[in-house]
């Protein structure tokens, strides 16, 4: 009776362990996020941007280098439409595109192509959506929304934050290092002095955040201006992509036949140091697929959060 009483109990005590396991399992699960910027993605070509003259297998290529990533989250820039982000990610993601292609901002829209920021995230991703942070610092300018959302119970557990807001932006080109004194660097601080606006008041209720995009400028830089810009009087902004590598081979604009590669990044990503994350890494392309078809002059960026 008593060896029988031992093997029952011993059953009993590994089915719990194996449920305590599994409901542990269930409830740690990493989140990924990528940004990407699809460089003039487009239904339409344009012949003025030559980026934009794209063939099925062109989207089709981009497509599998998304579904081989497979984010929970993607943040994009550089897109003409939801039609045109459907074509790279399926039908198994929702697409939030900027406001600015709203018929009410129709005054801050081209009238050919548009480089709209956005997110695309899986249907099971609980997600709120913000108005867009207007990132334009002159009169008559049109581009630069960023695109606000809050992802709500991304990582179910009591040590992850329940919340987290984020933006996908673009920040104005022309300004990758010193500051200069001309209008690229003058409106590209401007544009980091709202974002810091935005960090701030993320701090001050107690808000996780996450900003990622292309930021048109290596971040990374030792002393970088533009990072103290960003994180004036914040206390929690890290740049989680510091020491991410620039591996990116790309198509060369002086030979189509040779491919290049950017000595540093201006895709980055700003994490609250109450998340923790994996190390932000560039996601490759293949040499031959760089050549064949027209990709983008960036790569994905894509990192996790973990429990």
């Amino acid at each position: 009776m008593k060896i029988i009483f031992r093997k029952k109990a011993l059953a009993f005590t590994c089915y719990m362990l194996l449920l305590i396991c599994v409901s542990a399992s269930a409830y740690a699960v990493d989140l990924k996020l990528t940004t990407w910027n699809l460089a003039w993605l487009s239904t339409q070509s344009y012949p003025q941007f030559a980026e934009s003259q794209r063939d099925k297998n062109d989207f089709s290529t981009l497509s599998r280098y998304l579904q081989n990533i497979q984010p929970d989250l993607l943040a994009f820039q550089e897109v003409d439409s939801i039609e045109a982000i459907q074509r790279v990610v399926g039908r198994q993601y929702t697409v939030v595109l900027s406001e600015r292609a709203l018929a009410k901002h129709s005054a801050k829209q081209f009238g050919d192509i548009n480089q709209y920021t956005g997110v695309a995230f899986k249907k099971d991703l609980n997600v709120i959506e913000h108005p867009d942070i207007d990132l334009n610092v002159e009169r008559g300018g049109k581009l630069r929304f960023a695109t606000y959302i809050e992802i709500a119970s991304a990582i179910p557990s009591a040590k992850a934050p329940t919340h987290i807001h984020l933006l996908s932006v673009h920040l104005k080109a022309g300004c990758k290092g010193k500051k200069n004194r001309n209008r690229s660097c003058d409106i590209v601080q401007k544009q980091a002095q709202k974002l810091n606006q935005w960090i701030v008041q993320r701090e001050s209720r107690g808000q996780s955040y996450i900003i990622l995009g292309d930021f048109n400028h290596n971040l990374a830089y030792k002393g970088d201006w533009l990072w103290k810009t960003l994180t004036h009087d914040t206390h929690k902004a890290q740049l989680a992509s510091k020491t991410s590598q620039a591996k990116c081979e790309i198509r060369s604009n002086r030979n189509p036949n040779q491919t290049h590669r950017f000595r540093s990044l201006i895709d980055h990503i700003i994490v609250s140091s109450d998340l923790s994350y994996s190390l932000p890494k560039q996601n490759m392309y293949a040499k031959q697929d760089v050549l064949n078809y027209q990709l983008s002059d960036h790569c994905p960026v894509s990192f996790s959060l973990e429990d």
